[in-house]
């Protein structure tokens, strides 16, 4: 393999921001990879994880709080660059000694940024000019209640809006740096670049983290993985199945079997379709099972959407697992698991976060399987997917589509 693409990467601390996977997306965009902790992770963990940079989240909470999160001293004791968003930037100000309040109003939307000073991060970027004094402004989205009004010491001014004369600070030895604004929204129109500025000129990292780079990585680690075993994929139509069915055929070949369960709830035709790419096309092994029957069945009369969602998932693993029971040595079981599922798993078990919805690939499976996973997607976003499905050789259509609506938009009546 030519590259270790997980060698070059950045960390992100999550303060509880509704735009952390944003910001997670941006940096990888810019071709480095990066994972979120929660920022209650400890400093061994931080230690092993050795980010080339990290990023501190926004948040919900005031730092002025009693209880409010604080990031591991590690972050700053690493020698490496960190860049603190909205709440990051505050946390960093007052771990540093500068002064932190709340503001009059809370303010959202819309701002005008003026640069400051001579840094690495606003090198170069402006979308306006102020014609009094040639300064570059930007453009950007501001979410905030409170706002530093004193800066650390050996921090210096990098933006400001008349609104938050501390918009941005920066400590240019040791490569901190605060911006209140959010880039990693698309209304701060210049936001990519900052990011890139941060993981690429600041961090120093190579933008390794390709869909070319993605691709091969997972074929070596699923040939590493499974060996001459053989593999079982349910594949469910959906662009996750779909992705790593073609992944797997171009590592495995016929050690992939697929079992197609056609629950009756897909489109017109699409159960036609699936089949058509997959067994005839692609050359990969498909089992198709009509289980529409036996789906409708189960779910006539309900009509709560958390409900039919778990009904069809052991539907589906019922099913799945009846045929899987037919087909000889097989030890491993593929799964269509990505990172934001990985997330909220991890958040749920330290109580930061809810169930939205519930997947049938995520738990749930009987004990009496005995098979081993296999995730080659479970470091990847949506985007992500998606993009390596057509490096894959997948067609627009099938990976671009929108989803089918959820058990939430359709009554099944007796």
């Amino acid at each position: 393999m030519a590259h270790d693409i997980h060698a070059e990467k950045i960390l992100i601390l999550d303060f509880g921001s509704q735009y952390t996977q944003l910001i997670a997306r941006r940096v990888r965009e810019a071709g480095v990879y990066c994972e979120i902790y929660s920022c209650e992770v400890d400093d061994a963990q931080v230690r092993a994880f050795a980010p080339q940079g990290i990023i501190l989240s926004g948040g919900p909470e005031s730092v002025t709080g009693d209880r409010s999160p604080r990031a591991p001293q590690s972050v700053f004791d690493l020698g490496v660059p960190v860049l603190g968003i909205c709440y990051g930037m505050q946390y960093m100000a007052q771990h540093f000694g500068g002064k932190v309040e709340s503001s009059d109003q809370r303010e959202f939307g819309y701002a005008q940024i003026k640069v400051r000073g001579q840094n690495q991060l606003l090198k170069d970027i402006k979308d306006h000019v102020d014609h009094a004094d040639g300064a570059a402004l930007l453009d950007v989205w501001m979410s905030h209640g409170d706002k530093v009004v004193e800066l650390p010491a050996d921090f210096e001014l990098m933006a400001s809006t008349d609104s938050c004369p501390i918009a941005g600070m920066y400590q240019p030895e040791k490569n901190y740096y605060g911006v209140q604004f959010h880039p990693e929204v698309t209304h701060t129109l210049q936001g990519k670049r900052v990011f890139s500025h941060f993981v690429h000129d600041i961090c120093g990292c190579a933008p390794l983290w390709t869909s070319a780079n993605i691709i091969q990585d997972a074929i070596q680690r699923v040939r590493d993985q499974v060996g001459q075993d053989k593999v079982l994929l349910g594949l469910s139509g959906g662009v996750d199945s779909s992705v790593v069915a073609a992944l797997l055929h171009q590592a495995i070949g016929d050690q992939l079997t697929c079992v197609f369960v056609d629950n009756g709830l897909l489109r017109q035709e699409e159960g036609d379709q699936v089949m058509d790419m997959f067994a005839r096309n692609m050359g990969v092994r498909v089992i198709r099972v009509d289980a529409e029957q036996e789906f409708l069945t189960a779910l006539a009369g309900v009509n709560d959407p958390e409900q039919k969602r778990k009904i069809i998932g052991n539907t589906f693993i019922d099913v799945f697992d009846r045929e899987a029971t037919r087909i000889e040595a097989v030890n491993w079981l593929a799964q269509g698991t990505i990172y934001p599922d990985v997330i909220e798993s991890a958040g749920a078990k330290t109580g930061k976060a809810h169930v939205i919805k519930s997947h049938h690939n995520v738990g749930g499976l009987p004990e009496d399987m005995n098979l081993s996973l296999v995730e080659p997607l479970r470091e990847l976003f949506k985007d992500e997917v998606r993009e390596i499905g057509l490096e894959l050789g997948l067609p627009y259509d099938m990976v671009h589509r929108h989803p089918f609506p959820g058990p939430g938009t359709c009554s099944i009546k007796s």
